[in-house]
C-alpha cells in the first residue's frame, strides 16, 4: 500500500515551503508581532498569488479544490515557520464550512475572495468546544431569536443574535465570522456574521503566543437566512459545528506537527555546533535521549495526523482518529516544545530568542479548543459508548 504523497500534493508542500521560507525570517515575524493588527498582510497577497489559500475551495468558486490533507500539508509549512497570518481561521474555520454547507449567495460572497486574499474568514468555535470537553452537547453561549418561519418549516427567515462569543481567532481582521447559537428549542444555527454590521463589538484579546483572539459581543445582530450554514435549519446546526470541529481539530494538529519539526530541528543545531567542556552538547547522553524521545513523539504525532485527515477526506467515520491524533498533538507537542526550549538552557529562557517563540505557539496549540485530557476524556467516551453497543473498537 502506498503511504506517501501523491504528486499533487508534494507540489502543494514545496510551493508552501518556498513560500513561507522565503518571506519569513525571526525579524519579520517580531516586527509583525510589534503592528496593531498582528497580521503579515505582504505574506498572505504571496500565499494568494501562489494559489495556496484556494487549496480547498471549491474550483467552481475559484479554488483548487482539494481537501483536509493539502490543507494540512500548508498549515504544517506555516507551523515550521510561526508565521502570523491568519491561514488556519481563515482556510479551516471559515473556507471549508462555507464551501460545504454555505448557501450559493454566502459562498460568491466569501470565497472567490478567500482565493484571492482579499478576504478573511474565521469562527467561533471556543465556547461549544469547551462544553463539549466537559462532556456537554457542545451549547453556544450566543443566542438566536426567529424573526419569522420561511414555507419550509422550522427555518427562520431572519435571526437576531445575542451574547458574547469568546475569543474568536483573527475576529478583528475578519471580514465574516462563523457563528453558532442556540436557537431555545434544542436547536443550533450558525451564522456568517459580519463583524461591521450594527449591534457587533469587537473586544481585543490576546493570546499565549501573541495572536489576537478578540471577544465578540452580539446585541440583535440581524442574519438573514441565506447567511446562516445548512439553509438555516436549526435541526443540522449540530451536526455542522460538529463537522466544523473536526477539521479545526486537525488543523491545529497540523500546525503543531510543523511548530515541534522545527523547533527540534533548530535543537539540533544548537546542540551540534554549543560546546561544553571541549565537546558539542549533542554528544552529551543525556541530551541525545532527550532529543530522541522529543523525535519519537513527533513521528506520532505526525501518524496519527495524516490518519485523521485522509479519513476525513474520503468520508470515513473519523471521530476517534481526530480525537487520538488530537490528543497526541497537544500532549506530546507540548512535551516537544518544553524538552526543546530547555535544551538551549539559558537561551531558551530568552523572549527574543527564536526558539520560544515556538514554544509560546506549541502551549497556544496545546490548550485551543480543548487542552490534551479534554480530548482524552473525549476518546474515553467514545469508547465506552461504542462497548456498550456492542461496536467494536477501531479508529
Amino acid at each position: 500500500m502506498e503511504f506517501g504523497f501523491s504528486e499533487e500534493q508534494a507540489a502543494v508542500r514545496q510551493s508552501a515551503e518556498a513560500v513561507f521560507s522565503g518571506l519569513v525570517t525571526p525579524g519579520r515575524v517580531r516586527e509583525v508581532e510589534s503592528t496593531d493588527d498582528r497580521f503579515d498582510r505582504e505574506l498572505w497577497a504571496a500565499l494568494a498569488r501562489a494559489d495556496l489559500l484556494g487549496l480547498a475551495v471549491p474550483e467552481a468558486d475559484g479554488g483548487a479544490g482539494y481537501g483536509t490533507v493539502e490543507l494540512a500539508i500548508l498549515l504544517e509549512a506555516q507551523g515550521r515557520t510561526v508565521a502570523p497570518v491568519p491561514l488556519w481561521a481563515t482556510t479551516v474555520l471559515g473556507g471549508l464550512p462555507v464551501a460545504a454547507h454555505g448557501s450559493e449567495r454566502l459562498r460568491e460572497a466569501c470565497l472567490p475572495g478567500l482565493a484571492a486574499g482579499t478576504t478573511v474568514l474565521t469562527a467561533a468555535l471556543a465556547d461549544v468546544a469547551g462544553d463539549l470537553a466537559a462532556g456537554g452537547p457542545g451549547e453556544p453561549t450566543v443566542r438566536a431569536e426567529p424573526t419569522g418561519a420561511a414555507p419550509t418549516g422550522r427555518v427562520p427567515e431572519k435571526v437576531l443574535l445575542s451574547g458574547t462569543a469568546f475569543a474568536v481567532p483573527a475576529a478583528h481582521v475578519a471580514d465574516r465570522v462563523l457563528v453558532p447559537a442556540a436557537t431555545g428549542d434544542g436547536g443550533v444555527v450558525i451564522a456568517a456574521v459580519d463583524p461591521r454590521s450594527p449591534g457587533v463589538t469587537v473586544e481585543r484579546a490576546w493570546t499565549t503566543n501573541r495572536e489576537v483572539h478578540p471577544h465578540l459581543h452580539l446585541d440583535g445582530v440581524e442574519v438573514e437566512t441565506a447567511d446562516l450554514l445548512g439553509d438555516g435549519d436549526p435541526e443540522r446546526g449540530r451536526s455542522i459545528v460538529a463537522w466544523m470541529l473536526a477539521r479545526a481539530w486537525v488543523g491545529l494538529c497540523a500546525l503543531q506537527v510543523g511548530v515541534a519539526e522545527a523547533a527540534l530541528d533548530q535543537t539540533a543545531e544548537y546542540l551540534n555546533t554549543r560546546e561544553q567542556f571541549g565537546r558539542p552538547l549533542s554528544t552529551f547522553q543525556g541530551t541525545m535521549l532527550r532529543a530522541a524521545d522529543a523525535a519519537i513523539d513527533i513521528e506520532a504525532m505526525r501518524v496519527t495526523l495524516w490518519q485523521a485527515a485522509w479519513r476525513l477526506d474520503h468520508g470515513l467515520p473519523a471521530e476517534r482518529a481526530v480525537a487520538i491524533a488530537s490528543w497526541f498533538a497537544k500532549e506530546a507537542g507540548q512535551r516537544v516544545v518544553h524538552a526543546t526550549q530547555h535544551l538551549h538552557g539559558g537561551m531558551g529562557a530568552d523572549i527574543d530568542y527564536p526558539i520560544h517563540r515556538y514554544f509560546l505557539w506549541g502551549k497556544q496549540i496545546e490548550l485551543l479548543l480543548g487542552g490534551p485530557s479534554a480530548h482524552l476524556a473525549r476518546l474515553g467516551r467514545q469508547v465506552v459508548g461504542d462497548l456498550r453497543s456492542g461496536q467494536a473498537v477501531s479508529a
